[in-house]
Parts: C-alpha cells; sequence; structure tokens
C-alpha cells in the first residue's frame, strides 16, 4: 500500500535560501558592476597623478568658472553639500592646489582660487580621464553608442 503524499500546500514550502548572487544575465547587477568598474579604473588612473575624482572635479570646476569660486556654489557645481566641499577644500589646500581668497563682495565668505599647481594637476587629470574614456570607448566599440546613451539617459 503505497499511498503518494499530496504535495504541501506552496504556502507551507521552504523557499531557496538566497545565494546573494544577482541571477545570470541581471541587466541591473551588470549595470551596477559595470559602473563600479568604470569608477575604480577612473580612481586608479586619478591616483596617478595625486588627485581622486572629487579633486578632480573640484578643479574642473574652478578652471571652468575662469574666477575664484565661492564655496556654496562649488558646492553645488560638484552636486554635494557645504560640509563635504569644506573639507574638500581643506584637502586641496593642504595639497597647495587651491587657495581660500576673501570674497570683494562679502568679507564674510570666501572663495576657492586655483593655483598654477592646481592647474597644472588638473590637466593633468584630464588626460588621465579622457584615456579612461577613450579605454571604455574601445570596450564598448561594437555598441551603438547613441543608443546606448539614450537608454542610460532614460533610467537617470
Amino acid at each position: 500500500m503505497n499511498k503518494k503524499r499530496a504535495p504541501a500546500p506552496a504556502s507551507t514550502r521552504r523557499k531557496a535560501a538566497p545565494t546573494g548572487m544577482p541571477p545570470e544575465g541581471d541587466v541591473m547587477w551588470a549595470l551596477m558592476q559595470a559602473a563600479q568598474a568604470v569608477e575604480q579604473r577612473l580612481e586608479e588612473a586619478l591616483a596617478k597623478v595625486g588627485l581622486s575624482g572629487a579633486k578632480q572635479a573640484a578643479l574642473t570646476s574652478l578652471v571652468e568658472a575662469g574666477q575664484p569660486v565661492a564655496l556654496g556654489e562649488l558646492a553645488e557645481r560638484c552636486a554635494c553639500v557645504r560640509s563635504n566641499i569644506t573639507q574638500l577644500v581643506d584637502r586641496l589646500e593642504a595639497d597647495a592646489l587651491v587657495r581660500r581668497v576673501d570674497d570683494p563682495a562679502d568679507r564674510r565668505s570666501l572663495r576657492a582660487s586655483i593655483t598654477p599647481l592646481g592647474r597644472e594637476r588638473q590637466a593633468a587629470g584630464a588626460r588621465k580621464v579622457a584615456e579612461v574614456r577613450r579605454k571604455l570607448g574601445k570596450a564598448l566599440g561594437g555598441i551603438n553608442q547613441a543608443a546606448l546613451r539614450r537608454a542610460l539617459a532614460g533610467i537617470g
């Protein structure tokens, strides 16, 4: 008398333990991993000229402004909060890449001014960024770049 047991109701079945690994072909995870890889390559390239991504962004903003920039405005340009930009400017100043200058329109305020060494370092960083961009372009050479940009723009 072999009786077959009926399967347990779905609500009582044990679920497989999650592995923490994304399913193969998961686009979201692939994008996240790609973004991390690009950021890592960029940070490694900038480190070779004594910069980080944040330092390069701030120096580039100062170069593009063509004049000293109020710290609040620099924070906006770099998409970060004021306390972060203060710490970043502290580090840039310690590296002699930026100096704080008085704001002629407001004696209570300071502006960040790029130094000649800061301009040199920003230019070296820009070359490293361009190098990473070229390598990324090669890696994505078989993909329609315009379609990729549109797809990525649709995400954010």
